[in-house]
């Protein structure tokens, strides 16, 4: 009995700590580069499901979020279908209202063909209080940081726009917030 109980743990855990694997990103790239290192500049114009339009760009080694200057961005890639996505939001709701002042969470939807309407009920079942994209281009930016290999992925973005970390996978809430307090210390 205790046998069971044990693999049924250690399946569970491995499937939870993992990310689950992107169908829609299949694009090879560069390995260790958040955005794309040849100096191309993309600007790409992103809508929430709220039709906020979220401005950024990509230069050089930057995400360039212009409408949230002075603040921390948690960049977060995700779909409606995958677990750790799923396990992951209770960690993000928390880290949006405990650093509400200095830090944003930002989610963007890999899936094609989800209408607005199926995104705002997952949002509401899930008590989402962040902001959510899913807007035509989003798989267009997510293949300019160099495509998202698995998910969920996170990017945590300094004040400076630079990438601070990049997270694959479930993230234990307790890492992303040591993270967060360091770039906050600098």
């Amino acid at each position: 009995m205790q046998f069971k109980t044990l693999a049924f743990l250690s399946i569970l855990s491995i499937l939870l700590f993992t990310g689950c694997d992107s169908k829609d990103n299949n694009e090879s790239s560069k390995e260790g580069s958040a955005v794309q290192s040849n100096g191309k500049v993309s600007e790409f114009q992103l809508k929430t499901t709220n039709d906020t339009i979220i401005n950024l760009k990509l230069e050089n080694d930057k995400i360039i979020l212009k409408d949230y200057p002075n603040k921390i961005v948690l960049l977060n890639f995700f779909t409606t279908w995958c677990p750790p996505c799923k396990a992951e939001i209770p960690n993000l709701i928390k880290i949006q209202n405990d650093y509400r002042n200095d830090l944003v969470v930002i989610s963007v939807l890999l899936e094609e063909m989800k209408t607005n309407d199926e995104i705002k009920q997952f949002i509401k079942e899930y008590n989402i209080n962040y902001d959510v994209i899913n807007s035509p281009e989003h798989l267009e930016f997510a293949k300019a940081l160099g495509g998202i290999k698995s998910i969920p992925t996170m990017f945590l973005i300094d004040k400076k726009n630079t990438v601070f970390q990049k997270y694959v996978g479930l993230v234990p809430n307790e890492m992303m917030e040591i993270d967060i307090k360091k770039v906050l210390e600098k």
